[in-house]
This record gives structure tokens, sequence and C-alpha cells, in this order.
């Protein structure tokens, strides 16, 4: 790293289906600003939404690099799937757009891997899912991302995660049989991933009442946003 780089500041955005989240962080992952946040537009395409990032970048002061949590499939700063935002969303190049647009580095990933960033410990296989309005999932192998899961929309029962677990489902089915639900998941997704530690993020995730495995265990929600320090060093 550069001599300087504890010096550099970090814009964090997270891009959710129900609300847009901004802040800037120092090196260390320490937030420098207070939060910025505005419900998620309707529609919410791509040009309302930079917009809205535009006024966050104004309000916030400067800063020397970009980090985006995206609720979709991202790969190479493409967003390739965007299920709780605008179809205009797919094949949309972020990453190229936002850093041409402000001239900084950008880096855009998939929002569940940025939370999962800021929570992983960094041995052996780690899964993240956020309860938000939609399913979100990240699975790492000794601090690793595996890039492109997409558990949201994998079949489950007779529909899938997200049509259970997301915020249509808690409303759905009320939050006790939302939390029946979710148990079930967990031990789902163990069978599938063997994984060695599953964190649950998500503004959902305050919902969960029951008793989790120990192997389990919640993590902030503010970690979206921090998690955008730690994309910079994947």
């Amino acid at each position: 790293m550069p001599p300087h780089s504890e010096r550099i500041t970090t814009f964090a955005i997270d891009i959710g289906g129900t609300g847009i989240k901004g802040q800037l962080f120092d090196a260390a992952g320490k937030p420098i600003t207070e939060r910025q946040r505005t419900d998620t537009p309707n529609p919410a395409t791509p040009a309302s939404i930079l917009n809205i990032l535009d006024v966050f970048k104004d309000s916030l002061g400067d800063f020397d690099r970009v980090s985006v949590g995206f609720p979709g499939v991202v790969k190479h700063g493409t967003t390739l799937t965007a299920h709780n935002l605008h179809p205009k969303w797919v094949g949309f190049e972020l990453e190229k757009v936002l850093s041409r647009r402000w001239k900084k580095p950008v880096r855009v990933a998939n929002d569940a891997a940025v939370q999962g960033m800021a929570a992983i410990r960094g041995k052996g296989v780690e899964l993240v899912i956020t309860l938000g309005t939609g399913f979100g999932s990240s699975l790492f192998t000794d601090g690793h991302l595996v890039p492109g899961l997409e558990l949201a929309h994998h079949p489950w029962k007779k529909k899938t995660y997200e049509d259970y677990l997301g915020k249509s489902g808690l409303k759905k089915h009320g939050r006790k049989r939302w939390n029946e639900l979710l148990e079930q998941a967990i031990e789902q997704l163990h069978a599938l991933f063997n994984y060695d530690h599953l964190y649950i993020g998500g503004g959902n995730a305050v919902h969960v009442d029951f008793s989790l495995p120990k192997a389990v265990s919640r993590v902030p929600n503010e970690d979206g946003l921090i998690g955008g320090v730690a994309l910079w060093r994947f």
C-alpha cells in the first residue's frame, strides 16, 4: 500500500431496495461523517439513484475512493441482476459510470459480500446472509470471496429463500412464522455448505427472536457500510 494509505478516505455506499446509505470512513474503518440515508426512489432506475448519490457526495465532503454495495449479482463492476430495483440496472456498468462521473477510483460488489468483508474472520468456510428487502448472500473460503453466489432466488420449499425470508415474506407470514422459516433455512444452509460460521445481517435481522446455533451470529447492519473499506483489501 502507498505510504499515505493511512490517510485515505473511503466514501462507502449501500444501495438497498428500501433505503440508500452513504458515509465517509478513514483507513481504519472509523466513520468520519454522519451517515446519510434516504428512501430508495420509485422507480429505482440508475438515473434516479445516481442523482441521490450526487447529493450525498456534495454533502459529505472530499474523499479519495468509493465503495458500493449493490443488491444483486455484480461482476467486473457491472450489475447483472437487480430484482428489487429497476430492470435498467441489468448490465449497467456502475463502476465505470460512477468513476467517470466523480473522477475517483470506484469498486462495486454485491451488498452481502461487502457486509461479509467487515464481518468474517478469514478462516474456513464462512457464509453471510442479509435479511432486508430481499435475501442477500455471500460465501468466503479462508477469507476469499466466492463470486457470483445468489441464494435469494434458489428454489427452496415451494418458492425461493427470498419469497419466504425477504421483506414480503415477513409481512405475509408474520414474525413468528418467519422466524420458524429462518430456523429451517439455517439448517438447510448448513447441510448445503457445511460452513464453519454463518453471519446474519440486514435491517430485518433485528426481528430474529430465537437462540442462534453456536456457529451462527448476528452482525451489525452498519457492516454494510464499514465493509466498503475492507473491499479495497480484497
